[in-house]
């Protein structure tokens, strides 16, 4: 690894943000092409050292090195070369042909233009702290912008590592300033102005950040807290649906956005299905999970051991301290099913039938993702098409999302606004509309006159009305308004309404 420049502190955010506009105004006029060499380049700097990156991704996070290839150096490579194919084709300049276009708007040309927004802000998260600000960095990076990155609590080290392999790639470093992890330097930054915030975080966060957004106007992408529905139908592979809940919470320590927190299966299969999601828990090293990182949520479940919940797997104590994976029954009217929470931890739920375990999922304030098992693939699909999130996946859990292809967004209070693939990537640009008019002729120039109204009247009828009889006659009712306006050159009011009336449309 490279020496790498610490974090812009507060006192020199102003210059750093000036520098960085300034940057932005020459990185604009870069060719796309010449913007996705850098990131070729900073893809192969990555897989060269992908082992010491993933090493200290690991280190951070106190999880396996394999753990922090495959969950984020490798999907963080994929969006490389997803943006190397398609990032030219999806900014190209679209161009608006004749096809649709209404008759009144002959000799007219359009193109839709993408351009870049400018100083895009990304707030990263402290659980994947290099894949998932890492993608929106290239995104708003390849879409022309410069980049401010604030790092989630304990990522700093992975900023600074994306940092530092861009400039070796050979971007400008006044492209991308690195922050530190305080809160207040991402306030700072708003402050001083940008003109987009990409967040990944908390609802509360997601709160507090948008109420700093309200004075400017500015706009954001917020991808939230997600509180995921899995669904075990009654058709479905319980082993494999079992594993699906146990990689779910144990993957990064259960700190996923999309990990499944609430389990729903049918009645006739529940203690089943406990005894496969015990089998493929057992053994596993325990998670500790301090009351704090729950809040009042732990102190809430322990409680309800006491009332109507039942532990399957785990431990909870009373200071609402777990020892993880912890699965725990409750009932379907729990108030706990509404909450969100941070880590592995998932409540199961018994549902009499698909229609109660989708009525059940839907009922959260919360909608990022979910999951249904199921052998019936067309059953699940229709479960998909009724569930209330941004991503659902069939018979697996989160490892589809990291497609780089595909937008990852959510809903409610899950946030709104998607980050990846070809949307992702637009998310970065503002649409501008170039019309172009040949020729020099302009009726709408002309003064109004009172037989306009039957004119206009008699196209909306040819136009846009139903029936073949009632269009011919609205052509007729065109040709003759028109034949007398082009005959009477009198403004409103005069001799061209008398001569417009025979015409006019009958009611039909």
């Amino acid at each position: 690894m490279q020496h790498l420049a610490p974090p812009t502190t507060l006192e020199k955010l102003g210059p750093a943000l000036a520098d960085a506009r300034l940057a932005q105004a020459r990185w604009q006029g870069v060719a796309i092409g010449k913007r996705l060499v850098v990131v070729r380049r900073f893809r192969q700097f990555v897989a060269a050292r992908a082992e010491a990156f993933a090493r200290a991704l690991a280190s951070g996070r106190n999880r396996p090195t394999s753990e922090a290839l495959s969950a984020e150096i490798l999907p963080l490579l994929a969006a490389c070369r997803f943006l190397e194919r398609d990032a030219e084709t999806t900014l190209a300049t679209r161009k608006i042909g004749r096809a649709g276009r209404p008759l009144w708007l002959a000799g007219t040309g359009a193109e839709i233009r993408r351009e870049p927004l400018g100083l895009i802000l990304v707030i990263g998260p402290g659980n994947y702290p290099l894949l998932l600000p890492g993608v929106q960095v290239l995104q708003a990076l390849v879409a022309g912008n410069a980049v401010i990155l604030k790092p989630g609590t304990g990522g700093a080290a992975a900023a600074r590592s994306l940092h530092g392999g861009l400039v070796a790639a050979g971007l400008d470093p006044a492209l991308c300033v690195v922050l530190d992890e305080s809160p207040l330097s991402a306030q700072a930054a708003i402050t001083t102005g940008v003109d987009k915030v990409v967040l990944t975080g908390s609802a509360e966060t997601g709160r507090r950040v948008l109420a700093g957004l309200v004075d400017g106007l500015t706009p954001a992408i917020m991808e939230l807290s997600g509180v995921d529905a899995a669904l075990v139908r009654a058709d479905a592979d319980l082993d494999l649906a079992a594993r699906g809940i146990a990689f779910g919470l144990r993957l990064n320590c259960g700190a996923t956005c999309i990990a499944p927190r609430r389990v729903f299966v049918p009645v006739a299969l529940v203690e089943e299905f406990i005894q496969r999601l015990q089998a493929a828990l057992a053994g596993d090293r325990q998670i500790e999970i301090p009351a704090s990182n729950l809040g009042d949520f732990g102190a809430q479940l322990a409680a309800s051991l006491d009332a109507d919940a039942r532990l399957v797997c785990g431990e909870i104590l009373r200071d609402g301290h777990c020892r993880g994976p912890v699965v725990c029954a409750v009932p379907p009217q729990s108030a706990l099913l509404r909450r969100a929470w941070f880590g592995p931890v998932a409540l199961l739920v018994v549902a009499q039938d698909d229609e109660e375990a989708v009525r059940l999922a839907n009922d959260s304030p919360y909608a990022l993702g979910a999951s249904v098992f199921s052998r019936d693939e067309s059953a699940a699909r229709q479960l998909a098409a009724r569930l209330n999130a941004g991503v659902v996946t069939i018979n697996d859990l989160i490892v589809p999302t990291a497609d780089p292809r595909l937008p990852f967004g959510g809903r409610g209070h899950s946030g709104f606004g998607v980050t990846r693939g070809r949307e992702g990537l637009l998310e970065m640009t503002a649409p501008k509309v170039v019309s172009i008019r040949r020729g020099t002729w302009r009726p709408h120039y002309a003064a109004a006159r009172d037989s306009d109204a039957a004119l206009f009247a008699a196209y909306a009828r040819l136009a846009h009305g139903s029936g073949l009889a009632p269009r011919w006659r609205a052509l007729r009712d065109l040709v003759r308004v028109a034949f007398w306006r082009r005959r009477s050159p009198l403004p409103a009011g005069q001799a061209a309404h008398a001569a417009a009336a025979p015409f006019r449309a009958k009611p039909v």
